[in-house]
């Protein structure tokens, strides 16, 4: 007799979207949140799941950022919930990108002119 088993990794949106001005790039977006987790399956079905971690990922710029286990719980279960931008703390700090008011292009905050048309930012 033989089984087959194994320990993997998973992932999964929740149904949680919020609509802000994301604190990462200043645009407007939408918040969703995820669970990554580690599961046992035996014969390809899970059995049971350890380590949950709750994270935001925004629609505008794709910045990710964790979020307190107990605020993803509630999440998970459905609760309402509403996630204070202030409490978002992106790995990689701010990103402000400045548009040109000329040719619509954007970039990121350390240039002066608009590295495609060449006019003041």
């Amino acid at each position: 007799m033989f089984f087959i088993f194994g320990i993997s990794n998973g992932e999964k949106r929740l149904d949680f979207n919020q609509t802000l001005i994301c604190p990462n790039c200043g645009h407007f977006g939408r918040l969703e949140v995820f669970v990554r987790y580690m599961y046992f399956s035996l014969f390809f079905i899970p059995l049971f799941k350890w380590g949950k971690r709750y994270f935001v990922k925004t629609s505008c710029c794709n910045g990710i950022c964790d979020i307190s286990n107990e605020l993803g719980k509630r999440i998970e279960k459905g609760q309402t919930v509403e996630i204070d931008p202030k409490d978002l703390h992106f790995p990689y700090g701010h990103r402000v990108f400045k548009q040109c008011t000329n040719c619509g292009f954007s970039t990121s905050e350390e240039f002066e002119y608009c590295p495609k048309c060449g006019k003041p930012l």
